[in-house]
């Protein structure tokens, strides 16, 4: 399968590369240290098209194609594993909005994030509920011109930060007892309590945890119809998967060319480490798998752009490239000795950043039963989906 890019791909690659070394990569430090990104860093990617990229023209995107797409999200990675993330979650929000929102939705939602005047985090996942969504138990009541949320969410991205959140909850009114439903929460008219959770990984991303104490929620901020979420989010998964395939393969790349680049100037016993054998060997695993994971993630997106379902070929995208993308940086710290490890040399943090693609939009074990699942047709991730 060719995947090529043509002269205007490879002219907005090489771009984007030159911008993100030139005024993004000297930030990353100070953004790692605040443990957030600021919102001008994402307003000058916007002229490439990061925020709202896949949305059409008329909705103020610039209707990439998802091959293209990709080949961004793989520069974006290989900059920084945090703006990435924050790139991902700021346009699952846009899309959500732009493919179920109504109009006056669209009108008050687009704008000012697609100007990154306002921030935004997506809040699903929830203390005692990662990757079984349809398990989530933070509730939302009718209660006639609005609802009351109540309820917790964990391990959201940039929740710390956001101006606005898309929150799932089970909600409950006359026509509907229980089952999902999405929600336009804004902070500042809807208040509720957002705690940074600090950890190893992605530092800058501002995940968190989000508490709704009877928190009052206009009727008109319900996103798309009641009760039908799940459909909906589900819908979108292959989308944030893609993401993190291609964001794995871009920090695999930025590890293995360090890796290069210290083989070549390290020398012991009076020659380059390069001229070693089991050096060479790691370079050549952490490039075959390099490799092997950026022809997955293309598959996919080529899949998708071709309309197909894609769920299989997402799925092992992202199986295969996060897992690939941790490999190699562990490798990329065999070749380096202890100056892998200091905080002062951009590997240490790739190592840790590439941990973090694993769980996130279905863990390694989730995917793999995906998969498992679209081979076989037989369900394990519900055993009661076999006996049906």
């Amino acid at each position: 399968m060719d995947f090529d890019f043509d002269s205007n791909q490879q002219a907005l690659r090489d771009s984007i590369r030159r911008y993100l070394k030139a005024e993004v990569a000297p930030r990353i430090d100070a953004c790692e240290a605040e443990r957030r990104i600021p919102q001008d860093l994402l307003q000058g990617l916007a002229q490439f098209g990061y925020i709202g990229g896949l949305l059409p023209e008329d909705a103020g995107g610039f209707d990439l194609d998802f091959v293209t797409w990709a080949m961004m999200v793989e520069e974006a990675g290989y900059c920084w594993g945090s703006l990435r993330t924050i790139v991902n979650i700021t346009n699952i929000f846009l899309r959500l909005v732009q493919g179920h929102g109504t109009a006056r939705q669209r009108e008050r939602f687009l704008a000012p994030v697609l100007a990154s005047e306002k921030s935004v985090c997506v809040a699903i996942s929830e203390p005692n509920h990662g990757s079984n969504v349809a398990g989530i138990e933070c509730r939302a009541d009718d209660r006639g011109d609005h609802y009351l949320l109540n309820g917790s969410k964990l391990w959201i991205t940039n929740g710390v930060n956001a101006d606005c959140a898309i929150v799932l909850a089970r909600t409950y009114s006359d026509t509907c007892q229980g089952k999902p439903s999405l929600f336009l929460v804004e902070r500042a008219a809807s208040p509720y309590a957002a705690r940074l959770v600090d950890k190893m990984v992605l530092k800058a991303s501002g995940t968190s945890e989000l508490s709704f104490d009877d928190v009052r929620v206009p009727k008109e901020n319900l996103l798309g119809a009641e009760g039908v979420a799940l459909k909906t989010m589900l819908a979108g998964l292959n989308y944030g998967r893609l993401n993190i395939a291609m964001g794995a393969v871009g920090a695999a790349q930025a590890a293995l060319d360090l890796s290069v680049e210290y083989a070549k100037t390290r020398r012991q016993f009076g020659r380059p480490i390069g001229e070693f054998q089991l050096i060479q060997k790691h370079i050549v695993d952490m490039m075959v798998r390099t490799e092997a994971a950026r022809a997955l993630g293309y598959k996919a997106a080529a899949a998708m752009q071709k309309g197909q379902p894609a769920r299989i070929e997402c799925s092992i995208a992202k199986l295969y490239a996060a897992e690939a993308a941790h490999e190699v940086a562990r490798i990329a710290l065999s070749v380096h000795g202890g100056l892998g490890y200091s905080t002062e040399y951009p590997l240490e943090r790739i190592f840790r950043d590439t941990s973090g693609g694993i769980i996130p939009e279905g863990t390694a074990e989730v995917q793999t039963l995906i998969v498992g699942r679209e081979v076989l047709g037989m369900s394990a991730i519900n055993a009661a989906e076999n006996k049906a």
